[in-house]
């Protein structure tokens, strides 16, 4: 025990740092996020995008970019080769400003941190709404807008209602469980609400989030007491950034904590982990399948629960 303990000590300072990052995702509305002008641009633009999902959005809409994102993400073919800025998380704004960018895009939930240092250097930017699909195609119908891509716009905004009609049609008349969402740091988790992006997933998906809050907080952190009153239908687990270790802290958490063993979503097994690389924090074009997964999960009964004593075991901790 006195050895686990140390583990999460030692994680600790990193979990609240994480933590902090995530209670201002709040701004869900792209098109006042700006101060480049909501207007169709004129003359050349040198547009640079900060995340890979902002990345994947420019490429659908064909527009150029003078610079990417470092990232581990896949990186469109028309890209490779630009200039790397630095990560989502920590864009290096000097070197953006030596580019002479007309616009710098990236997601909001970024915005708190990172909007006074393009400030201060004097650098153009638009944040976009990722937190949701809804909030994702919002922006693209902006950025299309503002930079004469509306056909390219309206394209993909018709496969996202084209893929819901036929989501919303496939689990019709079905039962529509509850749900915990459960977002795992290095020793430590917190609870997602609607206003997060796997949140949004799972309401989009027909369910209903336990975690419910009258203002646009993304993330809660209730006691464990809480949450058991709530009584979930499923409970699933995600995580935000270092999955390996969200997920050890989730094996040890469901083992050794005998609370978890009162929740009817543990006693039914209808408790499952999210793959990290299709629930992440941003929404993505891979949120279809995500869909599909949370309709395995919710709906289908095929998708195979979480073993939290055999990940703990694997573990070794």
């Amino acid at each position: 025990m006195k050895h686990r303990f140390l583990n999460r000590l030692l994680a600790g300072g990193l979990a609240c740092a994480m933590a902090l990052s995530l209670t201002a995702c709040v701004d869900q509305h792209p098109e006042e996020s700006s101060n480049t002008g909501n207007g169709e641009t004129t003359g050349e633009s040198r547009i640079v995008a900060t995340s890979n999902a902002t990345l994947q959005i420019c490429d659908r809409l064909g527009l150029d970019l003078v610079a990417i994102p470092t990232t581990t993400g896949e990186v469109p073919e028309r890209y490779q080769g630009l200039p790397e800025i630095g990560t989502a998380m920590a864009p290096d704004a000097e070197q953006i400003a030596l580019l002479d960018p007309t616009d710098v895009i990236g997601p909001d939930t970024l915005k708190e941190n990172i909007e006074p240092t393009y400030q201060a250097a004097g650098v153009p930017y638009t944040w976009i709404d990722l937190q949701s699909v809804q909030g994702m195609y919002d922006s693209i119908a902006m950025l299309g807008e503002k930079y004469g891509k509306e056909v390219e716009a309206e394209a993909l905004i018709s496969e996202y209602e084209e893929t819901m009609a036929e989501f919303e049609s496939s689990i019709s008349g079905k039962k529509h469980p509850t749900v915990l969402v459960l977002m795992g740091l290095p020793g430590a988790y917190i609870e997602c609400t609607p206003n997060s992006y796997v949140g949004s997933l799972v309401e989009l998906a027909g369910a209903t989030s336990v975690v419910q809050v009258e203002d646009e907080m993304n993330f809660v952190s209730w006691n464990t007491e809480e949450l058991l009153e709530l009584d979930p239908d499923v409970i699933l687990l995600t995580a935000h950034g270092l999955p390996d270790l969200a997920m050890e802290m989730f094996a040890e958490e469901f083992t050794t904590n005998d609370i978890w063993k009162h929740f009817r979503a543990v006693q039914e097994g209808r408790v499952y982990q999210l793959d990290y690389n299709t629930f992440g924090m941003s929404c993505t074009f891979d949120w279809p399948e995500a869909l599909e997964i949370l309709k395995e999960i919710l709906y289908d009964g095929t998708y195979e629960a979480y073993d939290a004593e055999a990940a703990y075991a694997e573990s070794g901790t």
